[in-house]
């Protein structure tokens, strides 16, 4: 009888010690998911590098799902453990989140389970991101770089491709078990774990940053794109780069007044497309005059003032990483990323190659920043028309994402806001978030208007910022989160990407402010 009594106690001892250890460790690990400033993503706005932004909405106020009864804790460990960390979420039901009163939709319907994509759509996405309108620049690289211009395209992809992979797997840790958990969701959380527990918040303010850098300097190359767009393809009107430049912000505007990305999204697919047609008409003409190409002017030295430059953009053609926690988070079959990863890579070095030295190869020293500026003027025409409107059409979707980060850091971060919100209780936009995108609108055509300049201003974002996304962070978060678990190859190929990502960042980050200084001084115009 006294045995049996004692083994009673002992279960009971032991389900109850079990149960609060599984607790402990989900809140524990829980913890990350609240850490920085995250948004709302929107499934239609994937093919964007916006997608970790916009996880903020889906993530705000969040908590655990965390069984509080003995009973039911002795069940979980019963089964195995059910807590897998911050596997299971749900919306915490105090109140309506921004995001449902914005769209006026209720809570139960944000907390329905998304649909998940495929590899083959989640390759779609990234290629959207990696193969824009931004490769009309490639050819001005090659200008400056020659036949090292065409190494970094190969170089850049291979590392992108790989750094993109250890970002992902600093989302994951662990069990007892030996199996890898998803225990982190986003960019920031990354950050946030990296700079924990002294400065639990620091990193995600960084990555924040750097965020926000890259997406209204994203907003302002599509203002400066349709301004010099516009200017080439009709020379003889009366208008200046300045005045098209204010015209292309005037149909911007009601920009300002979007609560979501749904009435813009829909035109996504017809832009990629339309996109791709194009660098069609252009290589099919630079095949058409592949009888003069001139191979001798592709030079094995580079030059050294404007080469760093041509690095920036070769990265920034390449920028994915701010989204990819969140597309391989969407994933039906996350195992299935590498390959995604690989073949995107790949496909893109490919033609970007192809693109840049064709391209260079019709036109050798004439060579402009846009490429499509170089063609017949009236091919000229029709194509940038084309690109114009592409350009028009994807300004929403970094312009949506730096709102919705700005709005969140500073009016929405849970009670902890500088400024009050946005929206009303009626989910009405009020004044001072009316004007927060209005001036950002007008901000970024202040910046095309006085910094004219799309080579140079993509050759700074992507030393700036690109490099930093793509290059520095990545490695450093893997060195950081992974060190005990690495090889030694794994280790140098970090300390590497980071080394050589450092010099190109400061390099080109020098190179592209002196050439905008001398652009200045001398008044020179794209």
């Amino acid at each position: 009888m006294a045995t049996l009594i004692r083994g009673k106690l002992s279960n009971k001892l032991s389900n109850a010690a079990t149960a609060v250890s599984n607790k402990s460790q989900a809140k524990v690990s829980g913890m990350f998911a609240r850490m920085g400033f995250q948004a709302a993503t929107d499934e239609e706005a994937l093919g964007f590098a916006a997608c970790d932004d916009l996880d903020y909405d889906h993530r705000q106020g969040m908590q655990m799902d965390i069984m509080t009864s003995d009973e039911k804790g002795g069940e979980a460990s019963g089964d195995g453990g059910a807590l897998d960390g911050d596997s299971h979420y749900q919306r915490d039901g105090t109140g309506p989140s921004p995001s449902a009163s914005k769209d006026g939709g209720s809570t139960n319907e944000l907390s329905e389970v998304k649909p998940k994509i495929t590899a083959w759509e989640a390759g779609w996405n990234v290629t959207n991101a990696i193969q824009g309108m931004f490769v009309l620049g490639l050819p001005y690289a090659i200008l400056h770089g020659g036949y090292l211009g065409l190494f970094l395209i190969i170089f850049a992809a291979v590392v992108c491709c790989y750094t993109g992979k250890i970002l992902i797997a600093c989302l994951y840790e662990e069990d007892e078990d030996g199996q890898l958990v998803r225990v982190r969701d986003s960019y920031v959380d990354i950050a946030n774990a990296c700079c924990a527990p002294r400065f639990p918040s620091l990193g995600g303010h960084i990555v924040n940053v750097a965020q926000i850098i890259e997406l209204v300097m994203t907003c302002i190359l599509y203002v400066v794109v349709s301004g010099n767009l516009m200017y080439n393809s009709f020379p003889n009107m009366p208008i200046s780069q300045k005045s098209w430049a204010i015209i292309a912000t005037a149909a911007l505007l009601p920009c300002a007044f979007l609560k979501n990305l749904k009435a813009v999204s829909k035109f996504s697919l017809l832009c990629t497309l339309a996109h791709f047609i194009i660098n069609i008409l252009v290589i099919a003409y630079c095949l058409s005059r592949a009888r003069d190409w001139a191979w001798d002017k592709v030079k094995f030295y580079i030059d050294v003032k404007k080469f760093p430059i041509s690095i920036g953009i070769i990265v920034f053609s390449y920028t994915s990483q701010i989204f990819l926690p969140s597309l391989e988070g969407n994933m039906q079959k996350p195992s299935e990323f590498h390959c995604m990863m690989n073949w995107t890579h790949i496909a893109a070095c490919i033609l970007k190659g192809l693109f840049a030295l064709v391209a260079y190869l019709t036109w050798a020293d004439a060579t402009k920043e846009v490429i499509t500026d170089n063609l017949p003027p009236g091919i000229r025409a029709v194509v940038n028309l084309f690109l114009v409107s592409k350009a028009l059409l994807s300004y929403p979707l970094p312009f949506f994402a730096a709102v919705e980060v700005l709005e969140k850091s500073f009016f929405q971060d849970g009670g902890r806001a500088i400024f009050p919100d946005c929206y009303g209780a009626d989910g009405r936009l009020k004044s001072w978030g009316l004007t927060l995108r209005c001036s950002l609108v007008v901000f970024t055509l202040l910046m095309a208007i006085y910094v004219p300049h799309f080579a140079l201003l993509m050759g700074l974002t992507g030393s700036l910022t690109g490099a930093g996304l793509c290059f520095l962070l990545p490695s450093l978060f893997h060195l950081k989160l992974l060190w005990r678990k690495l090889l030694w190859h794994q280790v140098f190929f970090d300390v590497a990407i980071f080394v050589i990502g450092g010099i190109c960042s400061i390099s080109g980050f020098i190179h592209s402010m002196e050439g905008l200084i001398e652009a200045f001084r001398y008044n020179v115009q794209e």
